[in-house]
């Protein structure tokens, strides 16, 4: 697998560092949690962010908390690894959308405009051969 996705996602966080690690049996990546959460809001402290929305997550039935990964990464402070939640690209696409920020509605409108795109494709399989020939066109 190339790293289109990687870099899809990369780009939508507009430089800020979200670590990031491939896994090869599962072939998708797993992104920082607490990365992406201090690249969307203002918090000072991501970890508590992230704490407080996984348990409102979880009152409201969300089962995204279940996907947690932890994965040892190496810290941004003192270059030490340490476990790490990560989600892989579907969790954390799931958890842009429940993060309560102007920063975030960039990607809630990306992610709302991917969503109906694919509806379209579904009642109507020609768009879909159109936008795969245009894609395949771009790549040469």
């Amino acid at each position: 697998m190339d790293n289109n996705k990687l870099n899809t996602i990369t780009n939508l966080f507009e430089g800020k560092e979200i670590r990031s690690v491939w896994d090869s049996d599962k072939e998708d990546y797993f992104f920082s949690v607490v990365d992406v959460i201090s690249a969307l809001t203002d918090s000072n402290i991501p970890r508590n962010y992230w704490s407080d929305l996984k348990r409102k997550l979880k009152g409201e039935g969300s089962q995204l908390h279940e996907n947690i990964v932890q994965l040892k990464m190496k810290s941004k402070k003192d270059g030490k690894s340490y476990l790490t939640d990560t989600l892989d690209t579907k969790g954390i696409l799931r958890l842009i959308e429940s993060i309560p920020s102007p920063k975030a509605e960039p990607f809630k409108m990306w992610l709302a405009n991917l969503g109906s795109d694919r509806i379209d494709e579904v009642f109507d399989p020609e768009v879909a051969i159109k936008r795969a020939i245009n894609y395949y066109r771009k790549r040469g």
